[in-house]
């Protein structure tokens, strides 16, 4: 079925906030690389500074939709888009003071902004279209496009400007977005059930606190946790990997030809990383509809801890067995996204999808955000070590989903039930 101009109006307007919101996120890593040479400061200092922001682009998940609420989804996405572009013009800046401190502020700014976005968006395709489906596919899509040409873009023009004229060119879609998104125009409660008007209200802190009591009575909890400990691996993983691959010594003897000296190949197989990690996230949420949520993500966390403990003897090996690991390992990495998000609505009751996934998110990017603080002071003292490490993050996330499909939920969910009757 065809998008009514409604439902097209509203695809549009948040596609272009979901591929922003990633085309800045997966930018920063490739910055991290620059900013180790240009402030000649160690790994596990930058890593903290990266955290800083990384961490309140989940943390703000939950206020982020509460905002949504109460003033709009629209104007919400807007400030978002605006205070993304803004943040990264402040961390361009910081290169006139030569402080790693002041990129601090501006990553802290970025994630602030950042982190409204989710809850809102999502928020509005739910009210507001028709064909939830077909949108929430193309959202995801539009997604997908930003995790891929924000480190591509990024790594090329930093071939032929200085790092600060990149972040403040890499702004400049996001202003172009907000004179966009002030010029369309939609119903964003279309969609929205008449008997549903109460839900859309602001929970009260009371309510926010016995809704959540009740949801981490039941199996969510072990989704939550499962969930955090798949952000640890993959913001470790996605932040690092660019500095760790720039110094493998199968890199050092790449030669891209005339003209291209100044191209990191590091780089460009990270990219390549999240561009086949599209396909990944396509089969991922195809198998959602074959397997049982738990099943899937037990065996991908399987293959993601065989993954880390191959990195460092695979990276002797050559560069094409790099870049089909690497190729591999993006597969994976974003394959098991939908499985998590399908467990999501599998374990939880209807009545608390929304403030479920408003948790999701901040056990995913919020929480976390943690491995990249972590990874810094690990990768500065052994390789080996920091791989060791986020191998132990999937191997504690497949023995949670090892413990869901072997039926803990149950258990927890009746569980859930008798403290919810106490009540």
């Amino acid at each position: 079925m065809a998008l009514d101009s409604n439902d097209r109006s509203i695809a549009g307007f948040t596609m272009t906030g979901h591929a922003l919101v990633h085309w800045f996120e997966t930018s920063i890593p490739i910055f991290l690389v620059v900013w180790l040479a240009e402030f000649d400061v160690g790994v596990a200092l930058v890593g903290v500074v990266v955290a800083l922001g990384y961490a309140p682009f989940g943390l703000g998940a939950l206020p982020g939709g509460i905002l949504a609420d109460r003033f709009g989804t629209k104007r919400l996405i807007l400030s978002c888009l605006a205070g993304m572009s803004l943040a990264f013009l402040a961390i361009a800046a910081a290169a006139l003071v030569e402080s790693i401190y002041a990129i601090a502020v501006g990553l802290v700014l970025w994630g602030v902004a950042a982190s409204v976005y989710h809850p809102a968006g999502l928020s509005l395709i739910s009210t507001g279209v028709e064909e939830r489906g077909t949108v929430f596919a193309w959202h995801g899509i539009a997604g997908n496009v930003g995790i891929a040409l924000g480190p591509f873009v990024a790594a090329t023009l930093l071939i032929v400007l200085e790092w600060q004229y990149v972040a403040a060119l890499l702004a400049l879609p996001g202003l172009v977005a907000v004179a966009y998104g002030l010029r369309a125009e939609f119903d964003p409660q279309a969609a929205a059930e008449t008997t549903d008007e109460e839900s859309t209200k602001s929970l009260s802190p009371a309510e926010l606190l016995g809704s959540s009591r009740a949801l981490f009575a039941s199996a969510f909890a072990i989704v939550f946790v499962l969930v955090t400990f798949e952000g640890l691996f993959y913001r470790g993983t996605l932040t690092y990997l660019p500095e760790i691959l720039q110094g493998l010594p199968a890199m050092d003897g790449v030669d891209l030809g005339a003209g291209l000296e100044g191209i990191e190949p590091g780089q460009y197989v990270y990219v390549a990383l999240l561009v086949v990690g599209m396909a990944g996230q396509y089969a991922g949420g195809k198998l959602t509809d074959r397997i049982r949520a738990a099943r899937g993500l037990a065996a991908i966390f399987a293959i993601l801890a065989l993954l880390a403990l191959a990195f460092v003897p695979v990276s002797g090996l050559g560069l094409p067995v790099i870049v089909a690991y690497c190729a591999v390992l993006g597969f994976f990495l974003f394959a098991i996204q939908p499985f998590y998000q399908e467990a999501v609505a599998v374990y939880t009751p209807p009545d608390g999808r929304g403030l479920s996934y408003g948790y999701t998110y901040l056990g995913e990017f919020g929480f976390g955000a943690a491995s990249i603080a972590i990874g810094g002071f690990v990768l500065g003292s052994s390789l080996e070590l920091f791989f060791a490490m986020l191998a132990g993050f999937a191997l504690v996330g497949a023995s949670l989903a090892v413990a869901l499909a072997a039926g803990v939920d149950r258990v927890l969910w009746s569980v859930g039930e008798e403290a919810t009757a106490d009540d």
